[in-house]
């Protein structure tokens, strides 16, 4: 059997079979894993891109390799006590704990591809689809993107790549005021029919690689990424938060660009709060899990809220990560798509812009992929200005493949992602918290040392997919999680990272987890903590290695005072931006003030890396304040 091969050895069969019995026992109420797990594992992976199908094979044949060199005997040939030994040692190894979390992350999450446990467990398995209804008239303005294949390019006065925060206001801006506006996005148009409130379903339908977005460094961080009309704005969160005014003052520092005050931005981020509708989380959507952390952080003296959201009728079924199943969230696909298309821009899906058409050194189109009669064809596109709005990751690796717009050498530098971390609280009362949504309360002590705390819960197949460890103690902190709160926060870091452009032209992520922005995030764990203790947690679960388990204060300064490193946190990071940063001086920047490049007239960059550093808080609005501000800029070209 190849390693190329869709389907497992048996050798690596009895691998998994036994990895099964071993990492996911019964508990009180949880059923455990049956003879089915490789089967399902298998089918699971099918589904995923080749390099996560491949690269779960490479951890399996590793976790054998791994038996062999330490027992003399394969994994699938150890006793039950010994092979849970196994996997012990491979947790808590400096080399060898990220490759067990991969091995047991995806075995964990295709456990809860089952209705059984969420049956035990008295949760949700799925929601059943609307009933059908009769589409909105500018669903008419939304095509296939092979649809526009021809001899000849299509042309329009302005092209805009990408239909999430950076896309979708600028094109509808301009289609009202009366331009011909083509949007291209290279993912699916989807509707609230087509989500199944089943996350790894989701995962694999509304994210860039399945939600495997990875930066490598002094850890691995995963970066979920949007993929879909409505970008990442259809699988955020729905919280909505100005940049805090030392955010602007930092930027107007780095970029030189004067007019980033909170007064200049004002009506921009007016007429978005407008458009989506922001208003604070409801008590309903709320939940149990907001007035535990209010608890608490009243207990401690701490300043916190209701968040803001664009979501005016949630009724808290925590899946805004997965596909709003009611439509409630005024992600871009239901807000400025619509405005755009009912104005007159069109919408091409399924496109993969690939190329900057350039022409006497100006920009004056692109060049795309799509798929047409199973087969691989070229899309053009003339226009009289050019916009990317392709995200802080997919932006600059455009650019990088085509060697545009890099006489400064910043494509693809200056990385942030604010990286975070989070702790679960269990509690001895009934929390619910797959009924609340995932971000609705806010702790904002801490804005000032770069910590914004923000939480309420995560579906249970991803809170089990994510709980740390394995065995009878996993299964019964499973079980807890009906008790339980998450509770999470980002760091406005210093660290920075770098997109880059690998064999066959992949996007490669970079980031190194500096030694300050480290002990911030130690120290924003042992606050978290402190809160859940105080609020009258029985026990947390912090989401460090070797530190399963706290009970008592005590507990907790014992856990502040270690200097572990980051690979031993549960590091997740969200916001990318900064790659193709702002600014006056073409030396140090990729755009100007108006977001046109400053080597490549015509050519503008619209999205979260034109922004000149971390916001420090979640950037969609000010994405899209950015994205009506240059409209202006792009409409004095084309009337030009």
């Amino acid at each position: 059997m190849t390693l190329l091969s869709p389907s497992f050895s048996p050798a690596e069969r009895a691998v998994v079979a036994a990895l099964a019995q071993t990492a996911l026992p019964s508990g009180r109420e949880l059923p455990g894993a049956g003879a089915d797990a490789p089967d399902r594992v298998e089918a699971a992976l099918a589904t995923f891109p080749d390099s996560i199908r491949f690269g779960y094979r490479g951890l399996v044949r590793g976790l054998d390799l791994f038996a062999r060199a330490t027992t003399r005997r394969g994994f699938a040939a150890l006793p039950a006590d010994r092979r849970s030994g196994v996997l012990r040692s491979l947790e808590r190894s400096e080399a060898t704990r990220l490759a067990a979390r991969g091995l047991l992350v995806i075995l964990k999450a295709v456990h809860f591809e089952d209705r059984r446990p969420y049956e035990a467990l008295g949760c949700r398995y799925s929601v059943d689809p609307p009933a059908p209804t009769e589409p909105p008239s500018w669903h008419e303005q939304v095509v296939a993107g092979e649809s526009l294949v021809g001899a000849d390019p299509v042309e329009c006065d302005v092209v805009v790549v990408g239909s999430g925060a950076g896309g979708a206001p600028l094109a509808s801006r301009l289609a009202a005021r009366g331009h011909a506006v083509l949007l291209l996005e290279e993912g699916e148009h989807y509707t609230r029919r087509d989500f199944t409130g089943r996350p790894v379903d989701m995962l694999r339908k509304l994210y860039v690689d399945s939600g495997a977005t990875i930066a490598y460094g002094n850890t691995a961080i995963p970066i979920p990424i949007g993929r879909g009309v409505g970008g990442t704005t259809l699988v955020n969160s729905g919280t909505c938060y100005r940049a805090p005014e030392s955010t602007l003052e930092e930027w107007r520092r780095i970029s030189g660009i004067s007019d980033l005050t909170p007064h200049a931005l004002a009506p921009w981020y007016e007429e978005v709060e407008r458009v989506l509708q922001v208003a604070p989380s409801s008590e309903k959507a709320l939940g149990m899990a907001a007035k535990l952390i209010a608890r608490g952080c009243d207990a401690l003296g701490y300043r916190h809220r209701a968040l803001a959201r664009n979501a005016p009728d949630c009724d808290g079924q925590g899946l805004c990560c997965f596909g709003c199943p009611t439509d409630a969230k005024r992600s871009t696909n239901l807000s400025f798509v619509p405005l755009a298309l009912q104005r007159g821009a069109q919408l091409a899906t399924g496109v993969r812009v690939d190329r900057v058409v350039v022409e006497r050194g100006r920009a004056v189109g692109v060049e795309g992929t799509v798929r047409k009669d199973g087969r691989v064809q070229r899309l053009r596109v003339r226009a009289r200005a050019t916009v990317i709005a392709a995200g802080a990751l997919g932006t600059p690796a455009m650019l990088l493949r085509q060697g545009l717009a890099s006489r400064s050498g910043q494509v693809g530098r200056n990385l942030s992602i604010h990286p975070s971390a989070a702790a679960m609280g269990i509690f001895d009362e009934e929390v619910r918290p797959f009924d609340c949504v995932p971000q609705g309360w806010a702790i904002e002590e801490f804005e000032d040392e770069g910590l914004l705390y923000e939480g309420g819960n995560l579906p249970l197949q991803i809170v089990a997919a994510m709980t740390q460890g394995h065995g009878p103690a996993w299964s019964s902190l499973v079980e807890d999680a009906r008790r339980g709160v998450i509770f999470g926060f980002l760091v406005k870091e210093t660290s920075r990272g770098r997109v880059t452009v690998g064999p066959g032209g992949r996007t490669m992520l970079w980031y190194w987890l500096n030694d300050r922005d480290l002990a911030r995030m130690r120290r924003g764990i042992g606050i978290l903590c402190r809160v859940f203790l105080a609020a009258g947690a029985r026990a947390v679960v912090p989401g460090v290695a070797g530190w399963e388990r706290l009970e008592s204060l005590r507990d907790v300064e014992r856990l502040e005072a270690a200097r572990y490193p980051a690979r031993h946190v549960d590091i997740t990071a969200y916001h990318p931006a900064g790659t193709c940063r702002m600014g006056t001086d073409p030396r140090r920047s990729v755009v100007g003030p108006t977001h046109e490049t400053h080597d490549v007239p015509g050519l503008f960059v619209c999205d979260a890396s034109s922004l000149p550093g971390p916001p420090g808080v979640n950037p969609q609005m000010t994405i899209m304040a950015l994205s009506l501000r240059a409209a202006d800029a792009v409409e004095r070209l084309v009337a030009g």
